[in-house]
């Protein structure tokens, strides 16, 4: 049998979500007020929220009045976000590589460094066709990045984090290629290992992997949608356009 991709096994574990609980929520409301009012889509549009995890971004984006659809491949996460659906608010698995057959989108999210989770430029390659394709011409795009450059530059190599009384043990590294983050940890006398893989992709790549369907209209480098500086930007943040 193949090998499990690690974003199945560790997604799908209540660790990752002891892991990130701390995660800002409304910091992610005010960026998406921002990213909308720089969208200005219109009231009733139709969104994606692609790699939606428990759906925190696409009940933010339903509350301005969207219809949303929030996918991702964590079938625990898919089923948590269901207990928030409405008549405008859905959620489905899908895995990214693959467009959703018979829907169309004036607009898709793809946020929080919910890309590049795979080995291959070639992979990368793929998700953007589907973007492509689940995109009405003329649609939005808007892909949330790390910037790479400023994590590698600033890569802490170990670190412990107590939550829910767990001692996480983390360490990263960089491949030349990935950034990876293995966190150990033991939880009722048992002992836990697993990794997160995200390739290290740049301005430059993503230019690349977006040419062949997309004009790139905005680079911002923060939430507040700053100005984008290679090292020192937090984020890399494009909004492009479907050609």
């Amino acid at each position: 049998m193949p090998k499990k991709e690690w974003f199945a096994d560790w997604f799908d574990t209540p660790y990752y979500h002891i892991l990130y609980q701390n995660r800002g929520e409304e910091e992610a409301k005010e960026f998406i007020k921002a990213l909308l009012f720089k969208l200005n889509l219109p009231l009733g549009a139709s969104l994606l929220d692609l790699a939606c995890g428990k759906g925190r971004h696409s009940i933010t984006l339903n509350s301005y009045g969207f219809k949303v659809l929030g996918v991702d491949l964590s079938s625990k996460s898919i089923t948590h976000a269901k207990l928030h659906e409405n008549s405008n608010l859905s959620f489905a698995i899908q895995d990214m590589r693959e467009p959703i057959k018979g829907r169309k989108f004036d607009a898709i999210f793809n946020l929080f460094t919910s890309f590049g989770y795979f080995e291959t430029h070639r992979e990368n390659e793929k998700v953007c066709k589907s973007m492509s394709q689940m995109l009405k011409k003329g649609g939005r795009l808007v892909i949330d990045f790390m910037n790479a450059k400023r994590v590698i530059d600033g890569l802490v190599p170990f670190e412990k984090k107590i939550l829910n009384d767990i001692e996480f043990n983390i360490s990263r590294e960089y491949t030349g290629t990935h950034i990876i983050k293995t966190i150990s940890f033991e939880d009722k006398s048992e002992t836990y290992q697993y990794q997160e893989k995200v390739q290290a992709i740049d301005r430059k790549q993503f230019m690349q992997l977006l040419s062949p369907y997309f004009e790139v209209d905005f680079i911002f480098g923060s939430f507040d949608l700053e100005d984008y500086s290679l090292r020192e930007s937090e984020r890399l943040i494009i909004i492009a356009t479907r050609k």
